[in-house]
């Protein structure tokens, strides 16, 4: 009897055991049992393998609620923004404005670019409004992008990642998130689809070879390339659109941002009664030039919130470069991570000797970091004089225009938490409100995997409601 009592006991034991052990590829586990208990069988029954780092620390007691290879390095995608975010509130502070100014000489000017990372068409079409009022015949119109350097892409980048937004060129004179708008709608039946696009400039030329079909049967989805290999500004519009469809939008970049600013603006400046004769890129020095007007942006706050939402890489970088002219100008990708890291060091006391910044965005894959290190970033945040602004810009559950739109939209007023994807890595990592754990910080990096995202998006939603209905 006392046998058979003994036998029961260790089965009983054996099973809570089992039911807390992670996979075999967990390898550092601490954390809340109940908790740990719960994350880990939904791992288990998702089926995921991969490679992970996980942790969870309630900010009230900064007790660890999960922890899975938490000092794990692997690449951070677009939770790279978050170190971009806090360094640009630290060190440009959330009320620094951009400035665009437009400087005269006799009858010649010069455009510079200040880093604005949201210059619009209309925002430039007022400086032109105000320039045109004064000069009706301009020799040259210099364009200036020296506050930054001009290398237009990060460390790391890929080299055929084409034409997409997400990796527009970089440059001290940009607009309109350096991209193309083109409005794709049915035309006549065995015709070319209608098609439009913004901004209208000479700029650029687009090839309609695209066809309006009633028949799904071969059916080829529109696709719009640009000779990027290249480096031309040739657009190309192939493909089948149905009869029946909307209009549909499709955002292409371009080459060379800053002729393409002066471009616009010398357009621009046509349309309001000015002639240019020539276009250029500075080429003397501007000593003797007066300042003629200026264009300042919103607050610094304002394009963070944009950063995060829309996770837009231009303006991380944007954000990096312009760091980096607080040291020293031309301002470069170099001085401005190397501040960031000195403010995770120094501020943050993450040692990062164990980390690898490459670029503001996390569009590289030479990015390296853990969800330990996040976690860091996230605590000191969460206590700093930054808190509210920084929480302020990242995007809620269920968020319109946000890269959280499609998820975790019951939660919406519970979580606030920046994205990352790449091909092979899916990322999520912010903060959470628990009734049971009070506010939490958490950090889900994984990497590794081929094909769809959907699995370990599924999974990353799972474990924030674990932590919130726990």
């Amino acid at each position: 009897m006392i046998k058979s009592i003994h036998t029961l006991s260790l089965i009983f034991l054996l099973n809570i055991y089992i039911s807390c052990t992670p996979p075999r590829s967990l390898y550092r586990m601490e954390g809340s049992t109940p908790l740990i208990k719960k994350i880990n069988k939904l791992i288990v029954d998702s089926g995921v393998d991969l490679n992970m780092s996980i942790q969870i620390v309630s900010l009230g007691d900064n007790k660890t609620l999960y922890d899975y290879n938490s000092q794990k390095l692997l690449m951070p995608a677009s939770t790279n923004k978050l170190y971009t975010c806090a360094a640009s509130l630290h060190y440009l502070g959330k009320n620094h404005r951009f400035k665009t100014q437009v400087l005269a000489r006799k009858n010649n000017l010069i455009l510079r670019g200040g880093g604005d990372p949201d210059l619009t068409i209309d925002k430039l079409d007022s400086l032109s409004i105000e320039v045109s009022k004064k000069y009706k015949s301009i020799d040259t119109l210099f364009v200036d992008d020296s506050f930054l350097d001009s290398l237009n892409y990060g460390e790391g980048w890929m080299w055929d990642e084409g034409p997409w937004w997400y990796a527009a060129p970089i440059s001290a004179l940009s607009i309109n998130d350096n991209c193309v708008n083109f409005y794709i709608e049915p035309g006549p039946l065995g015709q070319n689809a209608v098609v439009n696009y913004f901004p209208k400039t000479s700029y650029i030329n687009v090839s309609n070879k695209s066809l309006t079909v009633n028949d799904t049967l071969d059916f080829k989805k529109i696709r719009i390339d640009r000779n990027w290999v290249s480096s031309k500004n040739d657009f190309i519009i192939h493909g089948e659109i149905m009869d029946t469809a909307r209009i549909d939008t499709f955002y292409r970049n371009i080459n060379n941002p800053t002729i393409f600013v002066g471009t616009i603006f010398k357009e621009l400046l046509k349309k309001n009664g000015s002639t240019v004769k020539h276009l250029s890129t500075i080429s003397k020095n501007s000593d003797d030039y007066f300042d003629l007007i200026e264009h300042q942006s919103d607050s610094l706050l304002v394009s963070a919130k944009n950063l995060m939402n829309e996770s837009d890489n231009l303006t991380a970088e944007l954000f990096i470069k312009s760091i980096g002219a607080l040291d020293t100008l031309p301002g470069t990708w170099k001085t401005g991570l190397d501040s960031v890291k000195s403010f995770l060091a120094k501020e943050v006391l993450i040692d990062t000797s164990n980390i690898r910044l490459a670029d503001g965005s996390g569009v590289s894959r030479y990015n390296l970091t853990s969800s330990a290190q996040l976690i860091d970033l996230l605590k000191w945040m969460y206590k700093s004089d930054y808190k509210n602004d920084f929480i302020y810009t990242l995007p809620g559950g269920g968020w319109p225009k946000s890269t959280l739109e499609k998820r975790l939209t019951s939660e919406a007023g519970l979580v606030r938490a920046k994205t990352g994807g790449l091909s092979g890595a899916r990322n999520l990592a912010g903060y959470i409100t628990s009734e049971k754990y009070g506010d939490v910080a958490f950090a889900i990096l994984m990497n590794g995997y081929i094909g769809s995202s959907s699995k370990y998006t599924r999974l990353q939603n799972q474990i924030v409601k674990a932590v919130i209905y726990d």
